[in-house]
């Protein structure tokens, strides 16, 4: 067989030479690239490890149906109520024809609930100038409600009037431009008068 000779140092330092000069210019070129990587790496490390930032809520607006009218367990509870009916229309407020005539509402929207043996819910959510607001808790206070002014969280004046007559409740809440009238006949959930008010001036 034929002896393989060694290495040929003449050939060996030129490539050698040639190696190192090919890692030096790569390195040269991927410089640049350096810092970006390393922000990179820890913005990845910081996000694994640190708390995710919750996104900003989005606005919510008064309630102009039934359904936001309504918090999720108050609706739940009249949807699954024994023959519980709703009906959304545009009526004006049952309550008291005078406070209507006198203030000339225009209305949002009526969510009538029928229950069993006459029993009902029915409230109306209605705009009103800042002068009918005044004229509808006069016409209020003139037919026996009891009324009471009260300022809340944003330092604006709500007025509450309220009547009741055997199994009948009535709830007037007046507060900026708007006006949200309830009559409860025979059936009464625990803080209807307040959530439906609350839905329709905040959305909430």
């Amino acid at each position: 067989m034929a002896r393989i000779g060694g290495r040929s140092l003449w050939l060996a330092w030129p490539a050698g030479l040639f190696c190192a000069a090919a890692v030096v210019g790569l390195g040269v070129l991927a410089a640049p690239g350096v810092p970006g990587t390393i922000a990179f790496v820890g913005d990845t490390l910081r996000a694994a490890t640190g708390t995710p930032t919750a996104e900003d809520p989005e606005p919510v607006s008064p309630a102009t149906d039934c359904r936001h009218l309504y918090s999720q367990p108050m609706w739940s509870s009249l949807v699954w109520s024994p023959e519980a009916l709703l009906s959304q229309r545009r009526t004006p407020p049952l309550s008291t024809a005078e406070a209507v005539a006198a203030a000339a509402p225009t209305t949002v929207v009526t969510c009538h609930w029928r229950g069993v043996g006459g029993r009902f819910l029915e409230t109306t959510v209605s705009t009103v100038s800042v002068e009918s607001a005044a004229t509808v808790s006069a016409t209020l206070a003139a037919q026996g409600f009891a009324c009471e002014t009260a300022a809340d969280a944003t330092e604006t004046d709500v007025t509450h009037c309220e009547r009741t007559s055997g199994d009948v409740k009535e709830a007037h809440d007046l507060r900026g431009d708007r006006w949200v009238s309830s009559t409860l006949s025979g059936w009464q959930p625990v803080g209807y008068a307040e959530t439906v008010a609350s839905h329709a001036f905040f959305g909430e």
